[in-house]
């Protein structure tokens, strides 16, 4: 059996409107089917990783608002073990989308809680040096994540960290702790200041991360499907699977979790690079962040069916 995977990161309430496209600076426009629905990237892949059967403790921070209660429940539904959940003062994590037709969205997060942690306590810490590997994303302090992760490099743990969240340069100090890096192709261009537009500048952007210490990079590539590159060796190339799309909002933190489910799992390289885009394709097709977030046996049918 695969070690646990320990996810430390951030739990958000998704408030969610529809709308036909961006309004255009003092234009108003009416918007559909308002909801809030759980979120926030730790939360989505621990939830991820949870439905795909995969043992999955969360590290995150909820606050004591109205929405504490119901963002606790949905991950306790999805399978995550919740111990490591703990409550601060004040609001919990939010963010703002803007559903537009054919899927695609724009987010503004309030940290809330995500952002008033006191530091990683020891109960987190011996969890991540039993575990099998540690999921990391950029919605928290960049102090707690450094903090996991020398936890994780002292207990001989893999870390893979998920490059979405702040807009902002990473730590050295945490990139040389990292062994798989998953940034979008738009983050890989930020992070590295080459651009990203094709498979050879892809490429060649991953390559300047790992001269500076990391090992794997795997980049998502949105319809375009995702690039692995291994420390040694060719690079692997996954397509996308065409599916109808329907809210994205999850789709990059489906991916990662469940091509960290596929490592631990021990998979080969190229298996992992399918079951992710497999999850990751049913998870578009469904509105919702963690909601979506699909079944292992739903992704066996489509990786079947291929």
């Amino acid at each position: 059996m695969p070690g646990a995977l320990v996810v430390v990161g951030s739990v958000n309430a998704d408030l969610y409107v529809e709308i036909e496209r961006l309004p255009a600076r003092g234009e108003t426009l009416a918007g559909a089917n308002a909801a809030m629905r759980p979120g926030g990237k730790g939360a989505n892949q621990a939830a991820a990783a949870a439905r795909l059967g995969q043992e999955t403790w969360l590290a995150a921070q909820l606050g004591t608002d109205a929405f504490a209660t119901p963002l606790r429940a949905a991950l306790g539904e999805a399978g995550v073990k919740l111990d490591l959940v703990t409550a601060v003062e004040g609001e919990s994590g939010q963010a703002f989308i803007l559903l537009q037709r054919g899927g695609e969205n724009s987010i503004i997060v309030v940290g809330g809680a995500n952002g008033r942690w006191g530091g990683v306590g020891a109960a987190v810490r011996d969890r991540i040096a039993g575990a099998g590997a540690l999921l990391l994303q950029r919605e928290v302090p960049e102090e707690v994540n450094l903090a996991a992760a020398a936890a994780a490099h002292a207990g001989g743990v893999p870390v893979v960290l998920d490059a979405g969240g702040v807009d902002a340069p990473i730590a050295p100090a945490l990139m040389r702790l990292v062994t798989v890096f998953s940034p979008n192709e738009t983050e890989l261009a930020r992070l590295t200041g080459l651009p990203t537009s094709d498979d050879a500048q892809v490429l060649a952007a991953a390559r300047r991360l790992q001269a500076g210490g990391v090992a794997t990079v795997l980049v998502k590539l949105g319809a375009r499907g995702a690039l692995l590159v291994p420390p040694a060796g060719e690079p692997l190339r996954q397509r996308a699977f065409p599916v109808e799309v329907v809210d994205s909002t999850g789709a990059g933190d489906c991916f990662t979790a469940a091509y960290a489910v596929a490592m631990l799992e021990g998979q080969a390289s190229a298996a992992r690079l399918t079951f992710a885009c497999a999850a990751a394709a049913l998870c578009v097709q469904q509105r919702g962040a963690l909601p979506s977030m699909p079944r292992r046996d739903a992704v066996e049918r489509f990786v079947a069916a291929l």
